[in-house]
C-alpha cells in the first residue's frame, strides 16, 4: 500500500501547487499525501499535523519508501512529503512550485508509517 501511494505521488510530477488543493491536478503538501494514500486504499486526515497523529512514528534508521516525512520547527509541523528512498521525497512545497522529487534539506524531520 505504501509503495502504491509512492507511485501515485510520483505520477503527479509537475502538477502545480495550490494552497488547499488535494488533486487530481493541483496539490498542496498534505493534499498530495492525502490523494496518494486514498488512491492506495488508505484514508488520511487533511492536514500535515493531523496526518502525523495518525501514523506510526518510526526512527530515521527504520524509514522506508512510502513513509511520510514531516518537517517541523520545534513541536509544530509545517510540511509533509512521501519518502522515496535515498534521502529524497515527493512533495508539493509552496506557491509557484510543482510536485517534484527533492532531497531532504534538513535534519528537522519526523517519519511516520501509514498502517
Amino acid at each position: 500500500m505504501a509503495r502504491r501511494a509512492l507511485e501515485v505521488a510520483a505520477s503527479k510530477q509537475g502538477s502545480p501547487y495550490e494552497y488547499g488543493a488535494a488533486g487530481p491536478s493541483r496539490f498542496d503538501c498534505s493534499g498530495l499525501t492525502l490523494y496518494a494514500f486514498r488512491a492506495a486504499g488508505r484514508l488520511l486526515p487533511r492536514t500535515a499535523t493531523a496526518q502525523y497523529s495518525r501514523t506510526h512514528h518510526v526512527a530515521a534508521a527504520s524509514r522506508a519508501p512510502g513513509d511520510l516525512v514531516f518537517f517541523h520547527h520545534g513541536s509544530s509541523i509545517y510540511h509533509v512529503g512521501i519518502y522515496a528512498g535515498h534521502d529524497r521525497i515527493w512533495h508539493a512545497s509552496r506557491a509557484g512550485s510543482r510536485v517534484r522529487l527533492e532531497r531532504i534539506w534538513t535534519a528537522h524531520v519526523w517519519y511516520g508509517h501509514v498502517e
